[in-house]
């Protein structure tokens, strides 16, 4: 499995599937850890402030006992690698702080053909997406495309709840898992948490036909750097 960012999403999902031997976890980030992540990026501790965040990642995986092998892949998903680096997993986890990775990630696994669980959260609110390779739902069926750049604040903006992502991760994480399993039911579905109201639900997401991704007749035939903005991997 491809972690794609070791932040507050990464760190929990990559944790449950490290304890749940997922085979080979490969995780990619290129950040430090920085102080106001602790409350949330649950693998890091005061004393891996200013440190590189895979090797304090990976250190704590390994420490905690883990049966799975993990890999390191210090970089950000780019437009230039974001093929190849999904094309060596079975599923990939994106845990974006930004629309421009998250597309990509969408962009590059449906043309790969690999399945791809998205998450993400601001204050109390969080969503959880599982996408099959073959895409009939997609992640481009929802948002057909990026917004503008200040559309929508990122966590560092507008806050972040520690238990939020902690709770998106690790849904993330059974989601994968489920895949892993041949549960095709796993996609198809948004998942939303309220944080104000501790309510879960899931709700089916219906495929477009005229989605340029994985409608009838698709736009999108590459990962063309042009079609991203300031790509990411944090959250």
């Amino acid at each position: 499995m491809l972690v794609v960012g070791v932040g507050g999403l990464g760190c929990p999902a990559a944790l449950a599937l490290a304890r749940a031997g997922a085979g080979t976890l490969t995780l990619a980030d290129d950040d430090v850890v920085d102080v106001t992540n602790l409350h949330r990026q649950i693998l890091f501790s005061d004393a891996d402030v200013g440190e590189d965040k895979l090797e304090a990642a990976g250190r704590a995986l390994n420490g905690a006992g883990t049966p799975s092998r993990i890999e390191l892949v210090r970089t950000r998903l780019l437009p230039e690698n974001a093929r190849a680096l999904v094309r060596s997993a079975d599923i990939v986890i994106e845990g974006a702080d930004n629309f421009a990775t998250k597309f990509l990630a969408a962009d590059a696994c449906h043309l790969e053909r690999k399945p791809v669980i998205h998450g993400s959260a601001v204050r109390f609110s969080a969503t959880v997406f599982a996408v099959s390779g073959a895409g009939n739902p997609c992640y481009r069926c929802l948002f057909e495309d990026l917004p503008p750049g200040d559309a929508q604040p990122n966590c560092a903006e507008a806050g972040v709840l520690g238990p939020v992502v902690g709770l998106a991760g690790a849904l993330m994480a059974d989601l994968a898992l489920r895949l892993l399993a041949g549960d095709a039911g796993a996609c198809g579905n948004i998942h939303t948490y309220d944080g104000l109201t501790d309510r879960l639900r899931a709700v089916e997401v219906r495929p477009r036909a005229s989605c340029p991704l994985c409608g009838a007749e698709p736009t999108i035939l590459n990962t063309d750097e042009s079609r991203y903005i300031g790509t990411s991997c944090a959250a």
